[in-house]
């Protein structure tokens, strides 16, 4: 894992526009996060997900001298759900080598504890007893799923509340024990004899498979989202069941990129008032609907002109033809017809930014682009370069050695996506590029 050595500090992109800065100071770590600033312990006592993410959850469980803390405690009279260990996204970067892979399932989520299911509200399944009985009386985590794409289906059946017969339907996956001592390894075997053992018709243990290495991981995901699956989940070997989100699981999807035409400007709320809130688009089918994130401070301050072409990336199609979770990424070329001169071009109000691949070599070398920000305090620059499927990135203030950074993608034309979206990023922050 990385660390930061006495007096070293980096950025780490949070869910913000705006990176958190993670510091080491005489070996007491600390996090620019809410979730590091708000906590009531001394300084030297906290952690955050970003510096476990950086230096490994063992690393920060042998610094703090104990556990980490489980999430917060539930406010006065709502509900708590079970206490259910939550995946991170793969960074395209950590080595999931000899990790626990499996598919990632589109059903629903339960807790089996040992009497009834739970969802992660905490709300109850009313499973009849014929599909709960032979279960243990251990605690359970896993998933109702009937199969690839049955999610709507999974929820009406589940969510009633009349012990239906249409449960013949469901299958409980069970993928972990919480309450088993034992690492990883030793909770699925001990899920594999019970589940065996007790010949449950409606439990099966899901299937996981020692990771190989990159090539097999690109390789297995594309199998699995070929038959309509949403993706796959990587364990750590020999991790410990967490309470929350943990970086010992992490999730790992394929975003697709798709154009789309600007028919307006939503307005925002809250933090973003008086900015674009989110652009009303439209696919080459008809299709309307929303881009609301993706966009920097300035892009949501000069937003795409409507009649503008975005390119934007999602997850996957509704039913009904919707990219579910899209997220803005360029904008690609303006529509309407050609200037004339009674019909000036439009000047668009979205930034002017060189693409990765517009630089003369950077399609197939490793051509460096450097950028500045010089204003008030604040000196420092940020340098990009695509090389193969690696994006190396280095930043600091000028003068310094820096931090590099790299990523690497499953292909040149993911890398370059990547690296796009980076320096529309750093521009729309004010960065120059400066050619040398």
């Amino acid at each position: 894992m990385a660390d930061l050595q006495d007096g070293e500090s980096m950025e780490m992109q949070g869910s913000g526009a705006k990176p958190y800065m993670l510091k080491n100071i005489g070996g007491v770590y600390s996090c620019t996060c809410p979730a590091w600033r708000n906590q009531s312990a001394p300084i030297e006592r906290r952690t955050c997900k970003h510096l476990r993410k950086l230096r490994g959850e063992q690393a920060e469980r042998q610094r703090l001298g104990t556990e980490l803390a489980p999430r917060p405690a539930a406010t006065a009279g709502k509900k708590e759900g079970p206490p259910l260990l939550l995946a991170q996204t793969w960074d395209n970067s950590t080595d999931l080598t000899d990790w626990w892979m499996s598919e990632k399932l589109d059903g629903v989520r339960a807790f089996w504890d040992g009497k009834q299911f739970l969802s992660r509200q905490g709300n109850r399944f009313y499973a009849p007893d014929w599909f709960v009985a032979g279960l243990p009386a251990e605690h359970l985590d896993g998933e109702l799923w009937i199969g690839r794409k049955q999610f709507q289906r999974t929820v009406s059946i589940v969510r009633r509340q009349d012990e239906s017969e249409l449960w013949n339907e469901v299958r409980f996956l069970v993928f972990d024990a919480p309450g088993c001592d034992g690492g990883f390894e030793a909770r699925l075997e001990y899920l594999a004899e019970a589940i065996r053992a007790n010949r449950q018709s409606y439990a099966q243990l899901h299937e996981h498979r020692r990771c190989r290495g990159l090539s097999q991981l690109r390789e297995e995901l594309a199998r699995v989202e070929a038959l309509g699956g949403e993706g796959l989940m990587l364990r750590q070997p020999g991790s410990a069941y967490e309470i929350g989100r943990s970086f010992t699981l992490l999730k790992v999807k394929t975003f697709r990129d798709a154009e789309a035409v600007v028919l307006g400007h939503q307005p925002g709320k809250g933090r973003f008032k008086g900015l674009l809130g989110a652009l009303a688009v439209q696919l080459p089918d008809g299709t309307e609907f929303a881009v609301g994130t993706g966009f920097s401070e300035a892009q949501r301050a000069a937003p795409p002109p409507v009649g503008s072409v975005i390119t934007f990336r999602y997850q996957e199609l509704s039913d009904g033809g919707v990219p579910r979770f899209p997220s803005f990424v360029r904008v690609c070329k303006p529509t309407g017809p050609e200037p004339t001169a009674g019909n000036p071009p439009t000047k668009s109000t979205a930034p002017d930014v060189k693409s990765a691949a517009d630089v003369e070599g950077s399609r197939d070398g490793s051509a460096v682009r450097h950028f500045e920000f010089v204003e008030g305090k604040s000196s420092k620059f940020w340098e990009i370069s695509v090389d193969g499927c690696a994006v190396t990135v280095r930043y600091g203030r000028i003068g310094a050695a820096g931090t590099t950074k790299v990523k690497t993608f499953a292909d040149n034309e993911a890398a370059h996506r990547d690296a796009d979206k980076l320096i529309a990023e750093k521009t729309g922050k004010g960065y120059v590029e400066t050619g040398s």
